[in-house]
Parts: structure tokens; C-alpha cells; sequence
């Protein structure tokens, strides 16, 4: 599997649900589902079986694809109708599934978002496990989490090998992004016991963008062929299902940005991307942000570019960019906290700090 192969599947699906966007869950699987199995190299009926029984909550129920392997379910796909949203009752539903039914993996897909769930078993624990939620436009970004679900990755057992690196690499993220100040002093002291302490300043401040940059690698390994989606592509840490409330998607998304103590802005919109672009627009408009970050193209990580007067950038292409002030263009392809990230980089160019609240 390619990020092509993805992005035909992607370009497919999207306009099927465009001509019929209210497809129930019948027409939904036989128009986009069964191709997002192609995808995976799962074949109807070799080794996928419709309506597989199994035990939940005390009754049998039917999920609506076993994944077979050597006649033994190896993942579960729970299909949903793209005129129905995907709720927590849904992802309960996939969780006892897996937990009664052994089974490690799973997919809460209605053909517009896609869900993806693995099973642990630490010491005598069962969780069930997100390793992610990413929208339709978004598939090609998750080519690594997809990989893992393909029949040759769970016949010679690869896919343990690709979600625990993934696994790991989070927890790196999580640590580094924690501790950052941290670590930062730290490499600051060695440089001022090994070398000097007149270079502590200077030390300090490189080494956390070094560490900014290492994250923005590890981002950039755990999803293989870009960067994280945005909220538009639902990508989660991994937790445990019972605890994955999520976010109400019509919750607004607030920003509010200080010099010092002293209020300077505040943005607020119902879609996270728009909130972005707002705070970016301001600085753009009202402090000269150009200026500070030149000369472009601004690229913080190694691959994309988020800021440029073009898409593009010696091969690499934004994944979704948005015109913005000045008539530049902005990455918005961005995780949550890619986007909380980046906005606070860029304000560290005046020194100023940031807050967000609601659906961030």
C-alpha cells in the first residue's frame, strides 16, 4: 500500500458520498466500504465474513465484517451509514467485541471517519486502545496506522511491529513536549559545566528548538508520509476507549493571545481550522509576521513548508493550504496540537503567549 493507492480510494469515496450524502449504512457498505477493503487487501468472501457473530453485553450480536485469517477473526470492521454519525456508544459497542472476542484490532468507520483500535492485554488488564481518528481527506496521512490493518501485515504479524513503534514514538512526543523547559536547562548546565556558563542563554534557547524540531521528526516518522491531520482528521493519542468522551464538534474553539498580562486578540470559531487561520491572519495583519519569520519558505519541521508564497516547496506540498493575508498560503493539514504548537512558535517571535480553550 502507497499513498496513492490512498488517495484513489480517498478521490473515489469522496465523490460517491457527494452524489448520495445521505447513503444509509446498506448503501454505504456496498458503495464505499467494500472498496476500503480492496484497499486493505481484504477480499469478500476469501477472507472477510459479513454479519460474524459474537457476544456483547450478555446477547450475540453481528458485526459487520470479520477480518479471517486461518479461519480465525483477526480484526473487526463496525460499519456505520455515512447519514450517521459515529458515537461513544458505537465505540463501546467495538470494544466489548474485541474483548470478548479476542481479537486485536478494529475499525468504527461511516465511510466519512475512520477509527482505528487495537487490543492489549498488560499483565491481567484487557484495554482497548485508539490508536486514531482521522476524516476521509485525511487517509493518505495515516498510510503508516493503515499498514498495520492489511492482510499481509497481520499474516506475518508486522502490524505489532508498526503500532508498537508508533506507540512509542507518542510517548516520546508526550515527554518531550512535557518536558521541554526541563531539558532544556539541563542541556543548558552540561554546555555551562563542559564549556562556559557565559553561553548558558544562548544554550537554553537553541536547545529547545532543537527539541521543537525533534518533535516535529517524530511527527513526521509516527505518520510516515506528511504531518498529522487536523481536527478535520481526528487524530487522537492513544487512550482507553471507556475514557474517550471526545469533543462535541459543534464546540467553538477560543484563542486569546497576551503581551505579558495585557489581552492583544482573541479568535473564536466553530471549526477548529478556522480559529487557526484567524490568530495566523492577526499576526500577519498586525504584526508584520513575515517579517519575523523570513525568508520563507517557513518550515519549523523538516518536510513541509507552513508558510510560503507558494504551495510548494522543492517537491514537498502542503496537504491542504489555505490562502492568508498578504496573499501567502498556510498549511492547515495540522493535528490539534500541531496547530497549538505552531501558533505558539510563531508568537515566540514577539515574546507574546497564548491560551485556548473549549474544543481544543
Amino acid at each position: 500500500m502507497d499513498e496513492d493507492a490512498v488517495k484513489d480510494y480517498v478521490d473515489h469515496a469522496q465523490a460517491t458520498i457527494e452524489a448520495a450524502p445521505q447513503m444509509d449504512e446498506a448503501n454505504t457498505k456496498a458503495a464505499v466500504l467494500r472498496d476500503f477493503l480492496d484497499l486493505l487487501d481484504w477480499t469478500i468472501p476469501d477472507n472477510t465474513q459479513l454479519e460474524y457473530s459474537v457476544e456483547a453485553f450478555g446477547k450475540t450480536y453481528k458485526v459487520d465484517y470479520a477480518l479471517i485469517l486461518d479461519g480465525t477473526p483477526v480484526a473487526f470492521l463496525e460499519a456505520k451509514g455515512v447519514d450517521t454519525s459515529l458515537t461513544d456508544k458505537h465505540r463501546e459497542q467495538l470494544e466489548a467485541y474485541l474483548k470478548n472476542e479476542d481479537v486485536n484490532l478494529g475499525i468504527l468507520t461511516n465511510g466519512k471517519e475512520y477509527e482505528f483500535y487495537r487490543r492489549e492485554v498488560i499483565e491481567t488488564k484487557v484495554n482497548v486502545n485508539t490508536l486514531g481518528r482521522t476524516g476521509l481527506q485525511s487517509l493518505p496521512e495515516r498510510v503508516t496506522t493503515l499498514r498495520a490493518f492489511t492482510k499481509d501485515a497481520i499474516q506475518s504479524n508486522e502490524w505489532e511491529k508498526i503500532l508498537n513503534r508508533i506507540k512509542e514514538l507518542r510517548e516520546a512526543r508526550t515527554t518531550l513536549e512535557r518536558e521541554k523547559d526541563d531539558l532544556a536547562t539541563e542541556v543548558a548546565e552540561l554546555f555551562s559545566e563542559r564549556v562556559s556558563g557565559k553561553i548558558t542563554p544562548q544554550t537554553e534557547s537553541q536547545a529547545k528548538e532543537m527539541i521543537d524540531r525533534l518533535i516535529g521528526d517524530i511527527e513526521n516518522e509516527i505518520n510516515s508520509d506528511g504531518d498529522s491531520p487536523d481536527r478535520d482528521g481526528l487524530e487522537e493519542p492513544p487512550q482507553a476507549i471507556v475514557e474517550e468522551n471526545g469533543t462535541d464538534s459543534n464546540a467553538s474553539y477560543q484563542i486569546t493571545v497576551f503581551d505579558g498580562e495585557k489581552e492583544l486578540a482573541e479568535f473564536g470559531a466553530s471549526k477548529q481550522v478556522d480559529a487557526f487561520i484567524e490568530a495566523v491572519n492577526y499576526l500577519m495583519e498586525n504584526h508584520n509576521l513575515i517579517s519575523k519569520i523570513e525568508p520563507l519558505p517557513y518550515i519549523p519541521g523538516k518536510t513541509r513548508p507552513i508558510i510560503h508564497e507558494e504551495t510548494g516547496f522543492e517537491g514537498k506540498q502542503m496537504k491542504q493550504p489555505r490562502k492568508i493575508a498578504g496573499g501567502y498560503y498556510l498549511e492547515v493539514n495540522l493535528s490539534s496540537g500541531q496547530k497549538q504548537r505552531e501558533l505558539k512558535r510563531l508568537l515566540q517571535q514577539y515574546e507574546f503567549t497564548i491560551q485556548f480553550e473549549g474544543g481544543w
